[in-house]
């Protein structure tokens, strides 16, 4: 497994370079969520928005749901001594994460690791005219080549067809699709995947690079990357120039926050006067504060806590080798040398293949929630997938208790429930319309059936984990419609984009606008 120097050291490596406004600060500090808590410690009479005004006597019931601090803490932006001015204590922790994470520059997001993609996709048109890009990528990028308009050529990834998951791709295949878009804007790249898969990032920058366009990497699985020797590196170590992290994920921070860093490569100096513009278009103006402080903290966290980090991987290992000594059911990423593109794993993702033990992954992920209060990231139909946080210590017993207390069918029901998990993850279909054309032409909603060989004007993806299995101008395959009706009928299973929720019906362009491209 690819290993790391602590973050701490990386970052005191790094900080000449990464350093702007920021005069010194230690890596333990958090310089805005210190700022934050002081200015919500005065007594503030607040006539501003939010409408709370922070004040959790009239508000009791929002109160009582999220707590008194969080009221307080709840403060709009561009206030001076929080996010206002040159070296302000905003400014001064996005500073701390770049010098964390080894970035140029990183910005706090707080519409998700979605909207770093989104940033990254509608940069790409200043670079060139094609974005090649993984088919596995979330469907945020997608959402990116609708609002960018920008081309792209597919690169396919790895696919285990047991399991039905997409790992991947390999540096020679990524190589082989710049050969054919000389007009190449930029390389976009996902690791790790959805499993835990980890790519080869140097040798993909070093591809993207010859050829002469930046290496994007969706890393929003990865935010714990590079800050313990047990971790795999972070894609910034490795060459990439631009990288989206979910920090909220595995990294401790809030929901829906998120951090987008931009690498020291031969692109920075054109890439960043480009993202300020874009992240200025789809960050919100009503940022929240608490989403913020949450990232600052987390930096803090994984930068600092090294024996916490420590014993999170340990605690991983322990239910993986509970998992493999029971016999029961199997570690899907024991796997993962059988694909070239895959160097190694994340330790702090456990995907289980519950089909060796007899049970579909919907439905173990649905028991595991009702009769044992244990809550696991996502199943597919043949598996599910714990996670554990960076710096969590979880009770490990009792999530291998929860296992292996599931139902085992019988040789018979066994044998039927096989059957059932034969669907495997469907190729998608030929492209005939760029995403934003098939987004913005006319339309038709057609009973799901009679959409196959029409093209598609939604991207529609299988959530989690939200890689589109049919994107705006490919064509519906009946694999799909299977696929994804599968999933809509499975327990907890979700279509994003889909026009209902079960996929009776899907959203084609209109035949005549069709003809007419």
């Amino acid at each position: 497994m690819n290993s790391a120097p602590p973050a701490a050291l990386a970052a005191q490596r790094g900080f000449d370079a990464a350093r702007k406004h920021t005069p010194y600060l230690a890596q333990h500090r958090t310089p805005y969520a210190e700022a934050l808590a002081a200015h919500a410690g005065r007594d503030w009479l607040r006539l501003n928005v939010p409408g709370h005004a922070g004040d959790p006597a009239p508000f009791a019931r929002l109160a009582a749901l999220v707590g008194e601090a969080p009221l307080r803490l709840d403060f709009p932006p561009l206030l001076e001594g929080l996010d206002l001015g040159t070296g302000s204590p905003l400014e001064q922790a996005q500073d701390l994460a770049a010098q964390a994470w080894g970035a140029r520059r990183t910005w706090f997001l707080t519409n998700g690791a979605s909207q770093g993609n989104q940033i990254a996709s509608l940069i790409a048109p200043a670079l060139g005219s094609t974005l090649v890009v993984q088919r596995s990528v979330h469907s945020s990028v997608i959402d990116g080549l609708v609002l960018s308009g920008l081309d792209c050529r597919f690169v396919s990834p790895s696919v285990d067809a047991d399991q039905g998951i997409a790992h991947g791709v390999t540096a020679e295949d990524l190589a082989r699709a710049l050969a054919r878009a000389p007009d190449a804007a930029a390389a976009y790249v996902v690791t790790p995947s959805y499993f835990g898969a980890v790519a080869d990032v140097r040798a993909l920058a070093d591809v993207a690079h010859a050829h002469g366009v930046p290496l994007f990497v969706d890393e929003a699985w990865g935010s714990h990357f590079g800050f313990h020797p047990d971790l795999p590196q972070g894609a910034l170590s490795q060459g990439a120039d631009l990288v989206v992290s979910s920090t909220h994920k595995l990294g401790g921070s809030l929901t829906q926050s998120a951090m987008l860093h931009l690498g020291h490569g031969p692109y920075a100096e054109r890439l960043e006067p480009l993202i300020d513009r874009a992240f200025r278009m789809v960050q919100s103006t009503s940022a929240s504060a608490l989403l913020l402080a949450s990232l600052d903290v987390a930096r803090a966290c994984l930068v600092n806590n090294q024996e916490a980090l420590g014993a999170s991987v340990a605690a991983a290992d322990r239910i993986r080798g509970a998992v493999r000594r029971l016999g029961r059911f199997a570690i899907v990423s024991d796997t993962f040398d059988r694909f070239p593109d895959v160097v190694s794993a994340d330790p702090l993702r456990i995907p289980i293949d519950t089909r060796r033990g007899g049970i579909s992954g919907y439905e173990a992920r649905a028991l595991l929630m009702r009769n044992h209060q244990v809550l696991v990231e996502v199943a597919t139909e043949s598996a599910v997938v714990a996670v554990i946080a960076a710096g969590a210590a979880p009770d490990t017993d009792r999530v291998v208790e929860a296992l292996h207390c599931l139902p085992s069918p019988d040789s018979k029901g066994a044998e039927r429930e096989e059957g059932r998990l034969g669907l495997g993850l469907p190729s998608p279909g030929e492209a005939r319309m760029s995403a934003r054309r098939a987004f913005l032409s006319a339309t038709r909603v057609v009973p799901a059936r009679d959409a196959v060989g029409m093209i598609s004007a939604d991207t529609l993806a299988a959530y989690p984990p939200g890689i589109p299995n049919v994107l705006p101008g490919e064509v519906v395959t009946e694999a799909v419609v299977d696929f994804l009706q599968a999933t809509a009928a499975a327990p907890h299973g979700h279509v994003r984009g889909a026009v209902d929720p079960a996929v009776a019906q899907l959203r084609v362009v209109a035949p005549e606008a069709a003809v007419s491209f």
